[in-house]
């Protein structure tokens, strides 16, 4: 009888549909919460670096909420804002050079294709530096370590661009969508990163 009583007490565990379930519906809250971050403009990478680390604690089966993303946000922008200024400073050189495209300008193709695929690049960089930002880490040593394995990984890399077609396909589609998005995009280079880690 009191065994009976300790198997009802006891916790059911959650099966795995359950458990695959929750983490997807963690990663369109995180989403929300990266967008949010990122209304500073700048603050973008750190906003992503700690979308990353709150699901990682989520699939590590770490206790983390809305408070340790926020800590982690505020660790995160003391240096990640340089990296958000840099990215909008390279996105500006990319439109210039589309402009240089549609104003018939010689080689203005060549550059202008050179250009997005740079930024595209410097994006995935970004996105899988972002998705191994710990506390202490610089972001100089990040962006420079998560460009090698850009170059070496092109398969991870590969997913990670899809994630950001699948945003700008739901902003293309339905603008709201692309925000909850966000984190599953913060979830596919937390998921290329770890799998790099395991090769």
């Amino acid at each position: 009888m009191a065994e009976a009583r300790v198997k009802a007490r006891a916790p059911r565990k959650e099966s795995a549909y359950g458990e695959r379930f929750a983490v997807f519906a963690e990663c369109l809250l995180t989403g929300v919460w990266i967008a949010v971050a990122s209304l500073g403009v700048v603050t973008y990478p750190a906003a992503f670096a700690a979308g990353a680390r709150h699901l990682r604690r989520r699939t590590g089966h770490e206790v983390g909420g809305w408070r340790e993303f926020v800590a982690d946000f505020r660790l995160a922008v003391r240096g990640g804002w340089l990296a958000g200024l840099a990215g909008w400073a390279a996105a500006a050189a990319v439109w210039v050079d589309v402009q240089a495209v549609r104003a018939g300008i010689p080689g203005g193709p060549l550059v202008g294709a050179v250009g997005v695929f740079a930024l595209i690049g410097l994006a995935v960089a970004g996105l899988r530096a972002a998705a191994v930002w710990t506390p202490g880490a610089t972001w100089r040593a990040l962006l420079a370590e998560a460009g090698r394995r850009t170059v070496l990984d092109p398969a991870g890399s590969f997913l990670v661009v899809g994630g950001l077609a699948v945003v700008a396909v739901s902003a293309w589609f339905v603008a709201p969508l692309a925000v909850p998005v966000l984190g599953a995009v913060a979830a596919a280079a937390v998921a290329v990163e770890e799998r790099y880690r395991h090769r």
